[in-house]
C-alpha cells in the first residue's frame, strides 16, 4: 500500500506551485490530523472528529490519504463552489462492477464542502463556472464563506448522508439533522445583487437526490462515477487522468482503465459538441431522478446518458405528471423552440412547486439555461399536433 507516500509527494509540489494554497497533505504541523477516521455506527457532533481536514494557518488542510477530485461537469447549487474529497480506510479498494459502476468497500468516506468567494458588504460572489474542486481561495479563508460539508459514509448497512454546518468563525462545522437555511446575497461582476435562501438539506432531502432507485431507496454517490471522473486533473506538478491516479494510489482496482470507460463532456468546453455539453449538464443535474427506476420514473422522462435522443428523452413528449409546472407548454422539448419547451421553462423559474431540479437550488443557473437554450434551438424536427 503506497497511498500516503504518493499523495504526500504530489501535494508537496502542488502547494509550492499554488503559493498561498494550504491544501497540501505532505506537511502536518503539530496537532494536525495524520489520517481520517471511520466511524462505523455513530456521527460525531463536529466535523473535525472525522479528521478529513482541519483549519490551519488560515486555510483548509487535507489529512494524509484524503484525495481531492473533480467532475467533468458539476451539479449546480446556487453558484456555490465545492471541494470534493474521497478517503478509503485501511487497505481496501473500490472495484468496478460488471455494469460499469463502482462498488465501494465499507469504510469509504466522500466529502463535499460548499463555499463562496466573499464579495463586498457581506455578499457572496457569483462566478459563472460554479466549479473548481479547490482553489487558492481555500488557502485564505478570510476570502471565503464556508457554508457546509456533506459526508457520504459507507457503513455495513449501506451509505449514510451526514451534514455539518460551518460556524461563523469558520473554525469548525457542527452536525445537523434537520438542515439549515441561511439568507445570502449574491453579487455579480456588474454589481447586481440578488437575495436568496441557501438551503442545507435535512436527512430526508439528502435521500431525495442520493437514492436514484425508487424501489430500493438505497443511497448512492452521484458524482463519484466513472463518466464524471474520467478527466485530467492537476495532481501536484503532474497532470494525469483522475482514474489512473486513483489506481496508482490503490484507491481503485487496476482494471479501472479510462480508455474503456465512458466520459462525459465538460459543459464549459466549447471544443466539444453542443449536444455532448448539454447532455452532460442534464445528466449530472437531472438523471439521478429522471431514470427508468428513479424517483421521477412516473414522468416517463429519462435523462441519463444511455437514453436515446427521442421521445423518451423528452423530444415532442407530452408531460405526464408536471401539473402547473408546464407553464402552459405542450412538450418537454420542442425542436428548434426553446421557449416552448417545458425542460427549459422549469430551469428558468424559481417557484418552489415547479422548478427543476426540485432540490439544491433557489436561483436560476443562467449559464446552464443558456447552454440548454442554445442546444434546443439546434434540434431539428417538428412536433405533430
Amino acid at each position: 500500500m503506497v497511498r500516503g507516500r504518493q499523495i504526500k509527494a504530489g501535494w508537496a509540489l502542488g502547494a509550492l506551485a499554488l503559493g498561498s494554497l494550504v491544501l497540501a497533505a505532505c506537511y502536518k504541523p503539530s496537532g494536525l490530523p495524520v489520517g481520517a477516521k471511520f466511524y462505523p455506527d455513530q456521527n460525531p457532533s463536529v466535523l473535525s472528529d472525522w479528521g478529513i481536514f482541519t483549519v490551519s494557518s488560515g486555510g483548509l488542510d487535507l489529512a494524509d490519504g484524503v484525495v481531492p477530485y473533480d467532475l467533468n461537469t458539476p451539479l449546480f447549487t446556487d453558484y456555490a463552489h465545492k471541494l470534493r474529497t474521497i478517503w478509503v480506510s485501511g487497505d481496501k479498494e473500490i472495484s468496478l462492477s460488471a455494469d460499469g459502476v463502482f462498488d465501494y468497500p465499507v469504510g469509504t468516506v466522500i466529502s463535499k464542502t460548499f463555499y463562496y468567494p466573499r464579495a463586498e458588504d457581506g455578499a457572496v460572489a457569483k462566478t459563472a463556472d460554479s466549479a473548481g474542486t479547490f482553489s487558492p481561495l481555500l488557502g485564505d479563508l478570510s476570502d471565503v464563506r464556508l457554508m457546509e460539508t456533506r459526508l457520504l459514509v459507507h457503513r455495513a448497512g449501506g451509505w449514510e448522508a451526514i451534514s455539518y454546518v460551518w460556524t461563523d468563525d469558520q473554525t469548525e462545522a457542527e452536525l445537523t439533522r434537520i438542515g439549515d437555511v441561511q439568507k445570502l446575497t449574491l453579487a455579480d461582476d456588474d454589481g447586481v445583487r440578488t437575495d436568496f435562501a441557501y438551503v442545507v438539506p435535512n436527512i430526508n432531502q439528502c435521500s431525495g437526490c442520493h437514492a436514484p432507485n425508487n424501489t430500493t431507496k438505497e443511497l448512492q454517490p452521484l458524482g463519484f462515477n466513472p463518466r464524471h471522473l474520467n478527466k485530467s486533473f492537476q495532481h501536484g506538478d503532474r497532470l494525469a487522468n483522475q482514474l489512473d491516479y486513483l489506481v496508482e494510489l490503490d484507491y481503485l482496482a487496476a482494471e479501472t482503465t479510462p480508455d474503456a470507460l465512458p466520459k462525459n463532456a465538460n459543459w464549459l468546453d466549447t471544443s466539444a459538441s453542443l449536444t455532448d455539453r448539454a447532455r452532460a449538464y442534464i445528466d449530472i443535474n437531472c438523471s439521478h431522478c429522471h431514470n427508468p427506476v428513479g424517483p421521477a420514473d412516473t414522468s416517463g422522462l429519462h435523462l441519463g446518458p444511455e437514453a436515446p435522443m427521442g421521445r423518451e428523452y423528452g423530444l415532442c413528449k407530452t408531460p405526464i405528471a408536471a401539473g402547473h409546472g408546464t407553464g402552459g407548454r405542450l412538450y418537454d422539448i420542442v425542436p428548434g423552440d426553446p421557449d416552448a419547451s417545458i425542460l427549459l421553462h422549469r430551469m428558468e423559474i424559481t417557484d418552489p412547486g415547479s422548478l427543476m431540479p426540485e432540490l439544491g437550488r433557489s436561483l436560476v443557473h443562467e449559464e446552464g439555461a443558456t447552454l440548454i437554450r442554445d442546444w434546443i434551438a439546434t434540434i431539428e424536427g417538428v412536433c405533430e399536433t
